[in-house]
């Protein structure tokens, strides 16, 4: 599973709005739709936000461990 929080706590520091990266970056409220529910996006759409914010993949986005069920 990969987890956005990065981005959103990116976000807050740079006090920048969903609104603001949308318009910045060039975006569709559908990729902040897929990116506020932690689903896949395209690495078009990470690479506008990385240059947009000036940072790294790794700065955005985090694979996170599987649960597995015992």
């Amino acid at each position: 599973m990969i987890s956005y929080k990065k981005l959103w706590k990116l976000m807050i520091d740079k006090d920048m709005k969903r609104k603001d990266l949308v318009e910045q970056a060039g975006i569709s409220q559908y990729t902040i739709h897929k990116l506020l529910n932690n689903q896949n996006v395209t690495a078009d759409m990470l690479e506008k936000i990385c240059r947009t914010l000036d940072c790294t993949l790794d700065d955005i986005c985090e694979i996170l461990p599987e649960k597995t069920e015992k």
